[in-house]
């Protein structure tokens, strides 16, 4: 196997160029999820259902998936800080016509070019991977992780705040003045890597199928963490809907929490030290397990904020700690091809999370809160099921590069 630390081709990856992707995947992300608190606002302005503005979310999700399957592969075979400072400029341009939205179909494509655009965090992720020491690998990916995920739960937050006191669009236009300020410190601050896939674009996406049929690991944390991801979405979509019906609360205290779930996002950072110690597949059956639990917790909690709060807390430490582990996992398998396999994954994942979504609104309109939380539970206890199941195949810890 290649040397995967040669100063030449992998700079250092220093406290420096760590916090910038960490500060940077964190505020990127968080474009794919201001919209989760403003459904009902959005709804509001432009006189329509929950279930239509619902595609607000889903087409953002499917977005950031089909950005991450036709871009995410081109940083084996391009430089990737050069992609990256292209990509940024879409970024900006999908949160301005995102804010200037006139009608709800606008509104709803420009969500899917927004979710596209912001596909960033997965180019740093595998780079966080590439540049760091094989024995921290999972820490450095834990450090990214924590980031990431506390951009996910603090951008409900911070949209639900905004969208409160200003109106969803200020969200969107605030958002484009902090990504103007990001892509300058990536610009000034990231270092450049130089790709190793030597082929063209076709044989790169050709590849994607050669590693779908060769990585039996692979293929079992995709699924994985697409099953997690739809019950994470299922219950984010949806909570905003439960707080309003229920305690006649609005988009703010839906946004607090992810707060509330930012604890659960601290967990990240040690998970990523556990997967660089402890077996994999044990660390992924205690962490599925958490998110059964948390849905159970959902079902008994329909008129509980102190149950709702303790149910957020295990689900996103169980839904995080799943990734991580996955992430530790995939990462391992073939150094060279770490931006494809990343891919196959977060693509997977995502496609996860838009299903959820779906169900969750359609779920929503005909059973209300007891059809989502069934609904978790049954997709927890499948992951579950498949995650024993592979045993054999999957047991041990994954192979360092």
């Amino acid at each position: 196997m290649q040397n995967s630390h040669n100063p030449k081709n992998h700079p250092e990856l220093t406290p420096l160029t760590l916090w910038i992707m960490t500060v940077a995947t964190g505020l990127i992300v968080a474009n794919l999820y201001y919209n989760q608190p403003l459904l009902d606002d959005m709804a509001n302005t432009f006189h329509t259902t929950r279930a239509k503005v619902g595609q607000v979310s889903m087409l953002t999700q499917i977005g950031y998936a089909t950005g991450m399957f036709f871009l995410a592969p081109l940083a084996d075979m391009v430089k990737r800080k050069r992609l990256m400072m292209v990509v940024f400029a879409f970024i900006v341009l999908s949160l301005i016509i995102t804010a200037l939205s006139p009608s709800i179909n606008i509104l709803v494509a420009a969500s899917f070019f927004l979710g596209a655009a912001s596909m960033i965090p997965q180019l740093l992720v595998p780079m966080a991977a590439h540049l760091a020491k094989p024995s921290e690998r999972g820490k450095k990916i834990g450090v990214i992780m924590s980031g990431l995920l506390i951009g996910i739960l603090l951008s409900r937050t911070f949209s639900g705040y905004i969208g409160d006191y200003f109106g969803w669009r200020a969200v969107y236009y605030i958002a484009a003045g902090i990504m103007l300020l990001m892509w300058l410190m990536i610009g000034l601050f990231l270092p450049e890597v130089e790709p190793e896939y030597k082929g063209t674009y076709k044989k790169l996406m050709i590849s994607l199928i050669d590693l779908v049929k060769n990585e039996p690991k692979l293929r079992l944390a995709a699924l994985r963490g697409a099953l997690c991801f739809a019950c994470f979405s299922a219950f984010w979509t949806t909570i905003v809907f439960l707080l309003k019906q229920n305690f006649n609360m609005g988009s703010g205290v839906a946004g607090e929490f992810g707060l509330v779930g930012a604890f659960g996002a601290l967990a990240a950072g040690l998970m990523g030290r556990l997967s660089d110690k402890m077996d994999a597949y044990k660390l992924s059956g205690f962490t599925l397990l958490l998110i059964l639990v948390s849905f159970i917790i959902f079902y008994f909690s329909a008129y509980s904020i102190v149950g709702l709060v303790i149910g957020v807390i295990i689900l996103d430490m169980g839904v995080q700690a799943t990734h991580i582990s996955n992430q530790s996992i995939i990462f391992a398998l073939k150094p060279e091809a770490r931006n494809r396999i990343n891919t196959i994954y977060m693509v997977t994942y995502f496609i996860g999370g838009s299903i959820g979504t779906s169900f969750a609104t359609q779920l929503w309109k005909n059973y209300q809160w007891t059809g989502v939380c069934i609904t978790g539970a049954t997709l927890s206890i499948i992951t579950l099921i498949i995650h024993f199941a592979n045993h054999t195949r999957t047991s041990g810890k994954p192979a360092t590069a």
